[in-house]
C-alpha cells in the first residue's frame, strides 16, 4: 500500500510538471482588445491627416479671400485717385473762371471812371439828404452800392462750392435762384448748381440743372459748358445715344472752344469703349 501511494504521488507530480511546461492559450478578450486598439490608432491617424487637409484647404480659401480684398482695395484706390483728380480739375476751372469774371468786373469799373456815380449811389445820397433834412439819422448804406445782395449771396454759394461743401452749396444756389430769379447772375448760379450736383455724383439732378441753363438762358455764356455737361451726365447715366448726340453738337458748334475740344475727347472715349 505504501508503494502504491508513493507511485500515485509521483504520477501526480509528473502531471503537474507537464502542465507547467505547456504555454497557456491567449485570452480571446485580450486579443479582441488589442485588435480594437490597433484599429482605433489607425482611425485616429486618418482623422488627424484629414483635419490637416481641411485646415490646409481653409488656409488656401483665406488666402484667396485676402487676394480678392487686395484687388478690391486697389480698385477703390484707383477710383479715389480719379475722383480727387476730377475735383482738382474742377477747382482749377472754378478759380480760372472766377479770375476771369473779376478781371472783367474790374475792367468795367475802370471804364466807367470815378466821376460816373451809379444810380444806386445817387438814390442812396438822396435818401440820406432827405433823412438829414427831417432830423433823422441817415439810413444804412444800400447793399446794392457794394455789388448788391444778389452778388453777395452768389459769392457765398460759390465759396461753399470751392470749399467742397457741395450739399450746402446746392442749398445756397437753390435759395439764390428762388430769391433772385431775375439777377444777372442767375444763369451762372443755375450752371454752378448743376456742377455741385455733378461733383456730388447726383447725375439726374445735375442733368436737369444743366438742361435748365440751355432752356432758360440760351444766350448765356455758360451755354457751351452746360451743353458739354449735359453730354457728360448722359454718359454717366449710360444714355449713350443721347450723350453722343449732344456732344456732337458741342464739338461741331463750339469746335474752337475748350468745351468743343472736351466734347470731342469724350466722343473719342465713347467710340473706344464701343458704346
Amino acid at each position: 500500500m505504501r508503494a502504491l501511494g508513493l507511485g500515485a504521488a509521483c504520477l501526480a507530480a509528473l502531471l503537474l510538471a507537464g502542465c507547467a511546461s505547456t504555454p497557456p492559450e491567449q485570452d480571446p478578450v485580450q486579443i479582441k482588445l488589442k485588435d480594437l486598439e490597433t484599429r482605433l490608432a489607425r482611425i485616429e491617424r486618418v482623422v488627424a491627416n484629414q483635419s490637416l487637409l481641411d485646415l490646409s484647404n481653409q488656409l488656401e480659401s483665406v488666402r484667396s479671400d485676402v487676394r480678392a480684398m487686395h484687388n478690391d482695395v486697389d480698385q477703390l484706390s484707383h477710383s479715389l485717385d480719379a475722383s480727387r483728380k476730377q475735383q482738382h480739375d474742377l477747382y482749377a476751372d472754378l478759380d480760372q473762371r472766377l479770375r476771369t469774371l473779376e478781371a472783367r468786373g474790374a475792367a468795367g469799373s475802370n471804364a466807367a471812371g470815378p466821376s460816373a456815380p451809379s444810380a444806386a449811389a445817387a438814390a442812396a445820397g438822396t435818401a440820406a439828404a432827405g433823412a438829414a433834412a427831417s432830423g433823422g439819422a441817415p439810413p444804412p448804406p444800400n447793399p446794392a452800392s457794394a455789388g448788391g445782395p444778389d452778388k453777395a449771396s452768389y459769392q457765398a454759394a460759390f465759396e461753399l462750392l470751392k470749399d467742397g461743401q457741395y450739399d450746402r452749396a446746392i442749398v445756397a444756389y437753390q435759395k439764390f435762384l428762388v430769391t433772385y430769379p431775375d439777377s444777372q447772375l442767375a444763369d451762372n448760379a443755375q450752371y454752378w448748381l448743376g456742377e455741385a450736383f455733378y461733383v456730388n455724383r447726383s447725375f439726374p439732378e445735375a442733368l436737369a440743372a444743366f438742361q435748365r441753363v440751355a432752356d432758360k438762358y440760351p444766350q448765356s455764356r455758360k451755354l457751351p459748358d452746360a451743353m458739354l455737361k449735359i453730354g457728360y451726365c448722359d454718359y454717366e447715366l449710360k444714355q449713350w445715344d443721347a450723350a453722343k448726340t449732344v456732344l456732337t453738337q458741342v464739338a461741331t458748334n463750339y469746335a474752337d472752344s475748350p468745351a468743343g475740344r472736351l466734347a470731342q475727347q469724350r466722343l473719342d472715349k465713347i467710340a473706344t469703349e464701343q458704346h
